[in-house]
């Protein structure tokens, strides 16, 4: 199939050649003609699959038939689209405004961290599409600057992440203020239940589409995994970078000053380092993130406020310092890379504390990460999980750049545990999306991967400390019971980032 066979107007077929987007993705392929009905949707994709083109294709087509505002700066908002990240909301107004240039539809992204003069006079010119995050949204909406009486398309994109940072609330004091006859689009990566839950009393007989198994990984991306000490990942990361071929990655820790202090001990032995986090001022992210897309910088590290705003088609490796306490972050994180029909390889550490936090994992994804046991620095502080593979393979630094030589299985238990390892097979698919490598920047446009509470240079208030989630990460020899409370109490430190 063919974008032609959508039956998208001519203004936008012109303006995807000239994208170089040929065939859409799977997701495009199926929720674009479903939108373009009129039709709530449902949409549950893995990250880096096309999402953006396929809700904002139809859209520009529906306004585009709808007409204009009669007059300049007489325009309505009749399309909005929530995000919970700064640079997630950027990435999608620069596709937008890519895919629109052929026609005179105007979208502008309000976020916060920077001053909102800028994005009040962008707003004063008249905006067809508002992509906005809920905080600064909100503020704009209580000064009466933003009025959302004529919204006619709502699409809230990464719903579980808006979940999972407790924007929540804010969404539905947002939505009160539209039109109840509205079409819906929710989109999201993974479908916990509270998702299912937010999606019923939002959407109105909605059309679902699922290209992968929820909560599953790109099957391109070569997935291993590394059992070590705390206090040797660093030494493990600095050896990694020296024996194989890996000429950039993205390295993602829990904590703000966990990647500040990654970032330092790599440029300390000569390379090229700079952290991304909420703590950053604006220029620094921006500054930060563009050097690594140039290659300046070869190393970025971040933490996962940015996760779902790191775009670079190809990006071969993604590392995790640290594992997630929340199992679908695992699966964001892994799918900066592995895009655009490119391969990829994700390798991630595990030390004891985080022990529950792989058989979450693991559970999740239903599927197990190969363990490299042929390293010079074993755990030694806590119980290895039993593998499930009677034959042990050697590995180890040396291992290819796909990550799979001297792997095998990591079991689904530990040794104290009787439960079976799970197996399944995971489908996935490249993304047609747009390269992001031009940084936004000026017109109250806010660094990248920023959380956003509305207000100038403030990120997402924490719902938890990293007391809390310490505690129930000891908890690696616990029975599933156990292991499940110490998951569900660490989701609350998941804004620690």
């Amino acid at each position: 199939m063919n974008f032609q066979e959508l039956n998208l107007m001519p203004e936008l077929l012109k303006a995807l050649n000239q994208e170089q987007y040929t065939t859409p993705t799977p997701i495009q392929e199926k929720a674009i003609p479903v939108i373009l009905e009129g039709k709530d949707l449902f949409g549950c994709a893995q990250t880096g699959t096309g999402k953006t083109a396929a809700f904002s294709l139809p859209i520009l087509q529906l306004l585009h038939k709808d007409g204009y505002g009669s007059e300049r700066g007489k325009r309505s908002i009749r399309s909005l689209i929530l995000t919970p990240t700064r640079e997630l909301a950027l990435q999608i107004d620069e596709n937008i405004k890519a895919y629109a240039r052929y026609t005179r539809l105007r979208s502008v992204a309000i976020v916060g961290g920077v001053s909102q003069i800028g994005q009040e006079r962008a707003l004063e010119k008249g905006a067809d599409i508002l992509i906005a995050t809920p905080g600064r949204l909100t503020d704009l909406i209580n000064q009466k600057i933003v009025d959302l009486r004529h919204v006619q398309i709502l699409v809230l994109d990464e719903a579980d992440r808006m979940l999972d940072m407790g924007f929540i609330h804010e969404v539905k004091r947002i939505i009160s203020g539209m039109p109840k006859e509205k079409q819906t689009l929710f989109f999201s990566a993974t479908m916990p239940p509270e998702i299912a839950g937010w999606m019923e009393s939002l959407l109105r007989n909605p059309v679902k589409v699922e290209i992968t198994p929820v909560s599953s990984t790109v099957e391109v991306i070569s997935q291993s995994l590394y059992f070590v000490d705390k206090s040797n990942k660093q030494a493990l990361l600095q050896l990694l970078l020296e024996k194989q071929d890996i000429t950039s990655a993205l390295v993602f820790t829990r904590t703000k000053h966990g990647a500040d202090r990654v970032a330092k001990g790599l440029n300390r032995i000569g390379v090229t380092a700079q952290a991304i986090h909420g703590n950053k001022s604006q220029n620094a992210r921006q500054n930060a993130l563009s050097n690594f897309k140039n290659g300046t910088t070869r190393i970025l590290v971040a933490t996962d406020i940015a996760a779902r705003g790191i775009d670079i088609d190809e990006l071969s490796y993604v590392i995790n310092f640290n594992l997630p306490n929340i199992p679908e972050t695992y699966v964001h994180r892994i799918g900066r890379t592995g895009r655009a029909g490119h391969s990829g390889s994700a390798i991630s550490f595990c030390e004891a504390e985080e022990l529950p936090y792989l058989k979450d994992i693991q559970k999740v994804t239903k599927k197990q990460i190969p363990v490299v046991e042929d390293h010079p620095y074993p755990m030694t502080e806590g119980s290895v999980p039993a593998s499930s593979e009677p034959e042990k393979q050697r590995g180890g630094a040396g291992q290819n750049r796909s990550g799979a030589r001297g792997a095998k299985p990591a079991g689904q238990r530990n040794r104290n545990s009787s439960r079976p390892a799970q197996h399944a097979k995971t489908n996935g698919g490249g993304s047609q999306e747009r390269k992001a490598n031009n940084v936004l920047a000026g017109n109250g446009q806010a660094g990248h991967g920023q959380a956003d509470n509305g207000r100038t240079g403030a990120t997402n208030p924490q719902r938890g400390s990293q007391r809390s989630n310490s505690s129930h990460s000891q908890r690696a020899g616990s029975s599933r019971n156990g292991a499940s409370q110490a998951q569900r109490n660490a989701r609350s430190n998941s804004g620690q980032a």
